[in-house]
C-alpha cells in the first residue's frame, strides 16, 4: 500500500493515475476480453488504500472462462506495489433478465403458478411443445 504523498508524488513525476494504468494494462494484455466480446471497465483504482475494482461485462457475462480470466487479472494486477485489493466483478447474465425471482419468464409464461419449471430447468415438463 502506498501513502497519500507516494500516491500524489507518482502522479506529479509524469506518471499516470492508477486507474489509467490499470486501465492501459487491461487493454495491452487481455485482448481476450475484447476479441470475444467483452468489456472491462476499472470501478475504482484508489492508490492510498490499494483497492481496485474491476468490471467485466458483455460477452464475459456468462462465459464458461471468465472465472479464469478474473483469476489472471488479480494475480497480475496483485503484483504491483501499489495494489493490495483486487475485486473482479462478473454480472451474473441472470441478473439481467429478472434472475430466478421475475415473476414471468421473457416470453410471459408465470412461472409460478402453473407455468414450466422454474429458472434455468432443462426439463420443462410434458406439456412443453
Amino acid at each position: 500500500m502506498t501513502t497519500p504523498d507516494a500516491a500524489a508524488d507518482a502522479e506529479t513525476d509524469g506518471e499516470p493515475p492508477l486507474k489509467e494504468r490499470v486501465e492501459s494494462w487491461l487493454t495491452r494484455e487481455m485482448p481476450i476480453i475484447q476479441m470475444h466480446g467483452g468489456t472491462s471497465a476499472v470501478r475504482e483504482a484508489d492508490p492510498e488504500t490499494g483497492e481496485v475494482i474491476i468490471e467485466l461485462g458483455g460477452g464475459c457475462e456468462g462465459c464458461s472462462v471468465s472465472g479464469i480470466t478474473s483469476s489472471n487479472i488479480e494475480a497480475e494486477l496483485l503484483t504491483w506495489p501499489e495494489i493490495d485489493e483486487i475485486t473482479v466483478r462478473v454480472p451474473d447474465p441472470r441478473e439481467s433478465l429478472g434472475g430466478p425471482d421475475q415473476a414471468e419468464s421473457i416470453m410471459g409464461v408465470d412461472r409460478t403458478e402453473g407455468g414450466r419449471g422454474d429458472w434455468g430447468s432443462s426439463n420443462p415438463g410434458k406439456d412443453h411443445l
